[in-house]
Protein backbone atom coordinates (compact mmCIF):
# COMPACT_ATOMS: atom_id res chain seq x y z
CA UNK A 1 0.00 0.00 0.00
CA UNK A 2 1.09 3.36 -1.20
CA UNK A 3 2.28 5.66 1.65
CA UNK A 4 -0.75 8.33 2.71
CA UNK A 5 0.14 11.75 1.10
CA UNK A 6 2.71 10.10 -1.37
CA UNK A 7 0.77 11.33 -4.03
CA UNK A 8 0.85 15.03 -2.55
CA UNK A 9 4.64 14.03 -1.53
CA UNK A 10 5.73 13.47 -4.78
CA UNK A 11 4.04 16.86 -6.51
CA UNK A 12 5.14 19.19 -3.49
CA UNK A 13 8.86 17.85 -4.39
CA UNK A 14 8.16 18.52 -8.17
CA UNK A 15 6.79 21.97 -7.44
CA UNK A 16 9.95 22.54 -5.43
CA UNK A 17 11.89 22.62 -8.64
CA UNK A 18 9.97 25.37 -9.89
CA UNK A 19 10.32 29.57 -9.30
CA UNK A 20 8.45 29.94 -6.26
CA UNK A 21 4.96 31.72 -7.33
CA UNK A 22 3.47 35.34 -6.65
CA UNK A 23 1.32 34.61 -4.78
CA UNK A 24 -1.49 37.61 -2.72
CA UNK A 25 -2.37 36.12 0.55
CA UNK A 26 -5.69 37.49 1.29
CA UNK A 27 -6.65 38.54 5.32
CA UNK A 28 -4.37 36.16 6.73
CA UNK A 29 -5.47 37.47 10.19
CA UNK A 30 -5.33 33.78 12.13
CA UNK A 31 -2.63 31.73 12.92
CA UNK A 32 -3.45 28.93 10.75
CA UNK A 33 -3.81 30.91 7.74
CA UNK A 34 -0.70 33.31 7.92
CA UNK A 35 1.22 29.74 9.05
CA UNK A 36 -0.30 27.99 6.00
CA UNK A 37 1.46 30.61 3.65
CA UNK A 38 4.63 31.26 4.91
CA UNK A 39 5.07 27.54 5.67
CA UNK A 40 4.45 27.44 2.07
CA UNK A 41 6.63 29.91 1.39
CA UNK A 42 9.69 28.26 3.32
CA UNK A 43 9.42 25.55 0.69
CA UNK A 44 9.89 27.62 -2.09
CA UNK A 45 6.67 26.79 -3.40
CA UNK A 46 5.17 30.75 -3.21
CA UNK A 47 6.44 34.23 -3.14
CA UNK A 48 3.85 35.62 -0.67
CA UNK A 49 2.30 38.91 -0.28
CA UNK A 50 0.51 39.78 2.66
CA UNK A 51 -2.46 41.66 1.98
CA UNK A 52 -4.47 43.37 5.21
CA UNK A 53 -4.70 45.10 7.75
CA UNK A 54 -1.34 45.62 9.09
CA UNK A 55 -1.27 45.79 12.61
CA UNK A 56 -3.86 42.52 12.97
CA UNK A 57 -1.42 40.50 10.05
CA UNK A 58 1.87 41.38 12.41
CA UNK A 59 -0.18 41.32 15.55
CA UNK A 60 -1.10 37.48 15.07
CA UNK A 61 2.53 36.85 14.12
CA UNK A 62 3.87 37.60 17.14
CA UNK A 63 1.45 36.30 19.33
CA UNK A 64 2.34 32.58 17.00
CA UNK A 65 5.70 33.48 16.98
CA UNK A 66 5.63 33.48 12.40
CA UNK A 67 8.47 35.06 11.26
CA UNK A 68 6.61 37.74 8.93
CA UNK A 69 9.60 40.32 8.47
CA UNK A 70 11.34 39.22 5.48
CA UNK A 71 7.77 39.03 3.11
CA UNK A 72 6.43 42.51 1.68
CA UNK A 73 2.80 43.46 3.22
CA UNK A 74 0.24 45.46 1.72
CA UNK A 75 -2.15 47.21 3.77
CA UNK A 76 -5.38 47.17 3.44
CA UNK A 77 -8.15 48.11 6.38
CA UNK A 78 -10.54 45.61 6.25
CA UNK A 79 -11.29 42.03 4.18
CA UNK A 80 -13.16 43.00 1.84
CA UNK A 81 -10.29 46.13 1.04
CA UNK A 82 -8.07 43.30 1.37
CA UNK A 83 -9.88 41.18 -1.70
CA UNK A 84 -9.67 43.97 -3.87
CA UNK A 85 -6.37 45.07 -3.00
CA UNK A 86 -5.15 41.28 -4.11
CA UNK A 87 -7.12 41.38 -7.39
CA UNK A 88 -5.60 44.67 -8.33
CA UNK A 89 -2.07 42.99 -7.82
CA UNK A 90 -2.73 40.38 -10.40
CA UNK A 91 -4.04 42.80 -12.77
CA UNK A 92 -0.83 45.15 -12.65
CA UNK A 93 0.64 41.73 -12.69
CA UNK A 94 2.48 41.53 -9.82
CA UNK A 95 1.04 38.66 -8.29
CA UNK A 96 0.39 35.26 -9.93
CA UNK A 97 -1.85 33.03 -8.40
CA UNK A 98 -4.28 34.72 -4.88
CA UNK A 99 -4.63 32.52 -1.85
CA UNK A 100 -7.57 32.84 0.65
CA UNK A 101 -6.64 33.88 4.30
CA UNK A 102 -9.32 34.23 7.59
CA UNK A 103 -12.09 35.81 5.12
CA UNK A 104 -15.31 34.50 3.36
CA UNK A 105 -15.03 32.16 0.61
CA UNK A 106 -17.72 34.74 -0.83
CA UNK A 107 -15.91 38.07 -0.26
CA UNK A 108 -12.90 36.84 -2.07
CA UNK A 109 -15.00 35.62 -4.98
CA UNK A 110 -16.55 38.52 -5.01
CA UNK A 111 -14.01 40.40 -5.77
CA UNK A 112 -12.54 38.30 -8.23
CA UNK A 113 -15.65 38.18 -10.22
CA UNK A 114 -16.29 42.05 -10.21
CA UNK A 115 -17.32 43.02 -14.02
CA UNK A 116 -15.34 46.12 -13.73
CA UNK A 117 -12.35 45.28 -11.76
CA UNK A 118 -12.61 41.63 -10.88
CA UNK A 119 -10.64 39.06 -13.10
CA UNK A 120 -13.03 36.86 -15.45
CA UNK A 121 -12.56 35.51 -18.51
CA UNK A 122 -14.71 34.15 -21.17
CA UNK A 123 -14.57 30.97 -19.31
CA UNK A 124 -16.81 30.32 -16.16
CA UNK A 125 -15.01 30.24 -12.61
CA UNK A 126 -15.06 26.05 -11.28
CA UNK A 127 -13.65 24.82 -8.17
CA UNK A 128 -11.78 21.38 -8.43
CA UNK A 129 -10.49 19.00 -5.42
CA UNK A 130 -7.31 17.08 -6.11
CA UNK A 131 -7.93 13.91 -3.66
CA UNK A 132 -5.28 11.85 -2.84
CA UNK A 133 -7.12 9.08 -1.77
CA UNK A 134 -5.42 5.74 -0.12
CA UNK A 135 -5.29 2.92 -1.61
CA UNK A 136 -6.23 4.71 -4.99
CA UNK A 137 -3.67 4.37 -7.73
CA UNK A 138 -3.71 7.96 -8.42
CA UNK A 139 -4.97 11.43 -7.37
CA UNK A 140 -8.46 12.20 -8.26
CA UNK A 141 -10.18 15.51 -9.57
CA UNK A 142 -13.33 16.37 -8.50
CA UNK A 143 -15.60 18.83 -9.69
CA UNK A 144 -17.43 21.19 -9.34
CA UNK A 145 -18.00 20.87 -4.85
CA UNK A 146 -17.59 24.19 -3.90
CA UNK A 147 -18.48 27.26 -6.43
CA UNK A 148 -21.47 26.47 -8.93
CA UNK A 149 -24.74 24.93 -7.35
CA UNK A 150 -26.63 23.77 -10.42
CA UNK A 151 -24.93 24.09 -13.39
CA UNK A 152 -26.30 24.36 -16.55
CA UNK A 153 -25.21 22.12 -19.62
CA UNK A 154 -23.11 25.36 -21.00
CA UNK A 155 -21.50 25.53 -17.32
CA UNK A 156 -20.87 22.77 -17.28
CA UNK A 157 -19.02 22.65 -20.22
CA UNK A 158 -16.66 25.34 -18.58
CA UNK A 159 -16.18 22.98 -15.69
CA UNK A 160 -15.71 20.56 -17.61
CA UNK A 161 -13.03 22.13 -19.70
CA UNK A 162 -11.19 23.62 -16.43
CA UNK A 163 -10.78 19.84 -15.22
CA UNK A 164 -9.21 18.97 -18.27
CA UNK A 165 -6.80 21.46 -18.07
CA UNK A 166 -6.00 21.14 -14.43
CA UNK A 167 -5.63 17.26 -15.25
CA UNK A 168 -3.02 18.70 -17.77
CA UNK A 169 -1.25 20.84 -15.77
CA UNK A 170 -0.85 18.14 -13.44
CA UNK A 171 0.85 16.07 -15.61
CA UNK A 172 -1.74 13.41 -15.89
CA UNK A 173 -0.51 10.78 -18.51
CA UNK A 174 -4.05 10.97 -19.88
CA UNK A 175 -6.65 12.21 -18.98
CA UNK A 176 -10.03 10.42 -18.36
CA UNK A 177 -13.19 12.36 -17.37
CA UNK A 178 -16.36 10.72 -15.85
CA UNK A 179 -19.57 12.46 -15.95
CA UNK A 180 -20.96 10.86 -12.73
CA UNK A 181 -24.63 10.19 -12.48
CA UNK A 182 -26.76 7.09 -10.21
CA UNK A 183 -26.99 5.36 -13.02
CA UNK A 184 -24.87 4.32 -16.77
CA UNK A 185 -28.00 4.48 -19.02
CA UNK A 186 -29.54 7.68 -20.23
CA UNK A 187 -33.00 8.35 -18.60
CA UNK A 188 -34.94 10.93 -19.43
CA UNK A 189 -36.52 11.27 -16.10
CA UNK A 190 -33.17 12.12 -14.58
CA UNK A 191 -31.79 14.68 -16.00
CA UNK A 192 -28.08 14.82 -14.99
CA UNK A 193 -28.02 11.37 -17.38
CA UNK A 194 -28.71 13.42 -20.56
CA UNK A 195 -26.41 16.12 -19.92
CA UNK A 196 -23.71 13.60 -19.92
CA UNK A 197 -24.39 12.32 -22.90
CA UNK A 198 -24.61 15.58 -24.67
CA UNK A 199 -21.20 16.74 -22.84
CA UNK A 200 -19.95 13.58 -24.62
CA UNK A 201 -21.26 14.60 -27.65
CA UNK A 202 -19.78 18.44 -27.76
CA UNK A 203 -16.60 16.10 -26.62
CA UNK A 204 -17.26 14.15 -30.22
CA UNK A 205 -17.26 17.93 -31.98
CA UNK A 206 -14.75 19.41 -30.23
CA UNK A 207 -16.42 21.97 -28.38
CA UNK A 208 -14.86 20.22 -25.52
CA UNK A 209 -11.18 19.02 -25.57
CA UNK A 210 -7.79 17.62 -24.41
CA UNK A 211 -9.58 14.08 -22.83
CA UNK A 212 -11.49 11.69 -22.81
CA UNK A 213 -15.10 11.92 -21.83
CA UNK A 214 -17.59 8.91 -20.77
CA UNK A 215 -21.21 9.61 -19.02
CA UNK A 216 -23.26 9.46 -17.68
CA UNK A 217 -21.40 6.70 -15.77
CA UNK A 218 -22.15 5.79 -11.79
CA UNK A 219 -19.43 5.70 -9.27
CA UNK A 220 -18.87 2.30 -8.87
CA UNK A 221 -18.57 1.98 -12.95
CA UNK A 222 -16.16 5.13 -13.19
CA UNK A 223 -13.41 4.09 -11.10
CA UNK A 224 -13.76 0.21 -10.80
CA UNK A 225 -12.81 -2.10 -13.66
CA UNK A 226 -14.34 -5.06 -12.51
CA UNK A 227 -17.86 -2.82 -12.10
CA UNK A 228 -17.47 -1.71 -15.18
CA UNK A 229 -16.89 -5.50 -16.87
CA UNK A 230 -19.77 -6.31 -14.77
CA UNK A 231 -21.70 -3.96 -16.63
CA UNK A 232 -20.52 -4.58 -19.78
CA UNK A 233 -19.51 -0.98 -20.03
CA UNK A 234 -17.00 -0.50 -23.06
CA UNK A 235 -15.58 2.76 -22.86
CA UNK A 236 -11.96 3.51 -22.43
CA UNK A 237 -12.80 5.42 -19.37
CA UNK A 238 -15.06 3.05 -17.41
CA UNK A 239 -13.03 1.69 -14.34
CA UNK A 240 -9.82 4.20 -15.15
CA UNK A 241 -11.51 7.75 -14.17
CA UNK A 242 -8.72 10.08 -12.80
CA UNK A 243 -11.45 13.06 -13.37
CA UNK A 244 -14.95 12.59 -11.67
CA UNK A 245 -17.43 15.65 -12.73
CA UNK A 246 -20.35 15.33 -10.70
CA UNK A 247 -23.66 16.68 -11.49
CA UNK A 248 -24.10 19.53 -9.10
CA UNK A 249 -22.56 21.11 -5.84
CA UNK A 250 -24.81 18.80 -3.59
CA UNK A 251 -23.21 15.83 -5.11
CA UNK A 252 -19.77 17.12 -5.30
CA UNK A 253 -19.66 18.33 -1.93
CA UNK A 254 -20.26 14.94 -0.58
CA UNK A 255 -18.34 12.50 -2.47
CA UNK A 256 -15.41 15.27 -1.87
CA UNK A 257 -16.29 14.96 1.93
CA UNK A 258 -17.09 11.29 1.91
CA UNK A 259 -13.76 10.53 0.52
CA UNK A 260 -12.22 12.41 3.34
CA UNK A 261 -14.14 11.53 6.48
CA UNK A 262 -14.73 7.59 5.30
CA UNK A 263 -11.60 7.05 2.82
CA UNK A 264 -9.40 9.09 4.93
CA UNK A 265 -8.41 10.85 1.60
CA UNK A 266 -6.94 14.43 1.96
CA UNK A 267 -8.16 17.20 -0.51
CA UNK A 268 -6.41 20.08 -1.75
CA UNK A 269 -8.40 22.50 -3.63
CA UNK A 270 -8.29 25.33 -6.49
CA UNK A 271 -10.23 27.49 -8.20
CA UNK A 272 -10.17 27.85 -12.05
CA UNK A 273 -11.38 29.69 -14.88
CA UNK A 274 -10.07 33.19 -13.59
CA UNK A 275 -6.69 34.89 -14.55
CA UNK A 276 -4.85 33.08 -12.50
CA UNK A 277 -5.34 30.45 -10.19
CA UNK A 278 -7.20 30.29 -6.51
CA UNK A 279 -5.99 28.68 -3.51
CA UNK A 280 -9.13 28.08 -1.65
CA UNK A 281 -7.75 26.57 1.92
CA UNK A 282 -10.38 25.97 5.07
CA UNK A 283 -9.41 26.23 8.70
CA UNK A 284 -10.02 22.28 9.06
CA UNK A 285 -6.99 21.75 6.66
CA UNK A 286 -3.86 20.17 7.54
CA UNK A 287 -0.90 21.29 6.51
CA UNK A 288 -0.13 18.71 3.90
CA UNK A 289 -3.21 19.90 2.84
CA UNK A 290 -2.57 23.76 3.00
CA UNK A 291 1.11 23.01 0.79
CA UNK A 292 -0.48 20.62 -1.80
CA UNK A 293 -2.86 23.14 -2.70
CA UNK A 294 -0.54 25.64 -3.39
CA UNK A 295 1.34 23.05 -4.78
CA UNK A 296 -1.70 22.29 -7.35
CA UNK A 297 -1.65 25.94 -8.24
CA UNK A 298 2.15 26.45 -8.87
CA UNK A 299 1.87 23.72 -11.35
CA UNK A 300 -1.37 25.88 -13.26
CA UNK A 301 0.36 28.86 -13.25
CA UNK A 302 3.43 27.10 -14.59
CA UNK A 303 1.31 26.01 -17.34
CA UNK A 304 -0.20 29.49 -17.60
CA UNK A 305 3.11 30.74 -17.89
CA UNK A 306 4.55 27.87 -20.26
CA UNK A 307 2.08 28.22 -23.23
CA UNK A 308 1.39 32.37 -22.38
CA UNK A 309 -2.07 32.16 -21.95
CA UNK A 310 -5.05 33.31 -19.97
CA UNK A 311 -8.36 31.15 -19.57
CA UNK A 312 -10.86 31.75 -21.87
Amino acid sequence: MEAKHAKYQRLIEYCKTLPPMLTAVVHPCDPSSLAGAVEAAEMGLIAPILVGPRERIESVAAQAGILIAGYPLVDAPFSHAAAAAAVQLVREGKAEALMKGSLHTDELMSAVVSRDSGLRTARRISHCFVMDVPQHEQALIVTDAAINIAPSLEVKMDILQNAIELGHALRFEEVRVAILSAMETVNSKVPSTIEAAALCKMVDRHQVTGALVDGPLALDNAINLEAARIKQIESRVAGRANVLMVPDLESGNMLAKSLSFLAGADAAGVVLGARVPIILTSRADSVMTRLASCAVAALVAEDKRASGKVTG
